[in-house]
């Protein structure tokens, strides 16, 4: 058996798509799927009794890990000193950075690659930070784990990642958690968004320029104008730094209407998806797409890119678009016109959602540790 510990001290509080991948993937490592290794957490003192109630080994840094310099400061030097008390077989640093100077086999998570396929959709700072991080865990990173093939190709293209040092764990779904909605339930989120029998379009995401919100509101807008009773549109996730959004929604016709309710509970997610006509998640690229999954699995139409990973995931389950603003109003035409096809595809995405499991991802990294171990042997 491989011990392996794993850095969760990367995590957000508030848990978006890397949050809710770490935490799935220790729960199924805790479970039958991880029962190749035994996993020791390095987490923050918030996280450590959801870790524990795993039946996980758990070590807590610092409370001041919030702050991300602090964080990664720690990280070189903090958790060398949790990898020297705890002696692993295995580092695993979840989230593109590892410690320059750790002497125990490192697997390093690589999300997705757009930092270097489309610089332009993150900020200055951040773009340049994750290409530095990505190439320094290509060069000193025993193995990495990436979510689909189309991050391993971009990552050996990009970062001259040999292939064979690449392992692909497809990402799963939480099934207990996203499936489809009961009545009731979408009932009660529209009253909450005082949407009443007004249907809608969802976007879930973090509102920032990779995920081409504001093509979305404009090809809404589009897609709606001569409606007699137009769908709502209800962008929903963490305000991040698209300043294009705002002016989109500016610009549309006031009798149509956006609502952008910020961070919904976990809870609220299947009522938002499932209750939907369309989810529609124009990104320009993804490492994986997390939301299309869990949208997948809540019985949604939806409507996104062929854009890296993107088909991967979807399928033959989702319908498809370019990603500019004519060519999304009449994809999200066509599907509101024909309720036949939005069910075809809701229950086509349901089964295909049933293929991506956490299990599966477990194994898989659980895998990679394994390798990372034999290295080093």
């Amino acid at each position: 058996m491989v011990r392996v510990l794993v850095d969760a001290t990367a995590l957000p509080t508030n848990r978006g798509g890397v949050g809710r991948y770490l935490d799935a993937l220790l729960g199924a490592l805790a479970g039958p799927a991880g029962s190749g290794a035994q996993v020791v957490v390095a987490s923050k003192p918030a996280d450590r009794v959801g870790y524990e109630s795993l039946g996980l080994e758990v070590v807590t840094g610092p409370r001041v890990l919030d702050s991300r310099p602090v964080r990664l400061g720690w990280e070189q030097t903090g958790l060398l000193r949790v990898a020297r008390r705890v002696r692993p077989d295995v580092l695993h640093s979840p989230h593109y950075t590892q410690p320059i100077f750790a002497r125990v086999p490192t697997v390093v998570t690589v999300h997705d690659a757009t930092f270097f396929t489309d610089p332009r959709l993150h900020s200055v700072v951040k773009a340049r930070f994750f290409r530095t991080a990505t190439r320094w865990a290509a060069r000193r990173a025993t193995g990495l784990v990436v979510p689909s093939e189309a991050t391993r190709q971009e990552l050996a293209r990009h970062a001259r990642v040999a292939i064979d040092r690449v392992t692909v764990a497809p990402l799963g779904v939480n099934r207990a958690v996203f499936h489809p909605p009961a009545a009731e339930d979408v009932r009660r989120l529209r009253q909450q968004l005082e949407l009443g029998d007004t249907a809608f379009v969802a976007f879930l995401g973090t509102v920032e320029p990779r995920k081409n919100v504001s093509a979305l509101v404009r090809g809404w807008a589009l897609a709606v104008r001569d409606m007699t009773r137009p769908p709502a549109l209800v962008v929903a996730g963490g305000h991040g730094w698209d300043d294009t959004v705002d002016a989109a929604v500016a610009g549309i016709p006031s009798r149509l209407r956006v609502i952008r309710p910020g961070y919904l509970p976990v809870a609220d997610l299947p009522a938002l998806l499932g209750g939907a006509a369309v989810v529609a998640y124009p990104s320009f690229g993804e490492g994986f797409g997390l939301p299309v999954l869990e949208a997948m699995a809540c019985g949604a139409t939806v409507l996104t890119t062929r854009r890296l990973a993107l088909p991967e995931v979807g399928g033959d389950a989702v319908a498809y678009t370019e990603p500019d603003d004519a060519s999304i109003a009449a994809a999200l035409r066509e599907l509101l016109a024909d309720d036949a096809a939005r069910a075809l595809l809701g229950k086509a995405a349901q089964e295909r959602a049933t293929q991506f499991t956490w299990d599966r991802c477990a194994r898989l990294h659980v895998q990679a540790y394994r390798a990372a171990a034999e290295a080093r042997r």
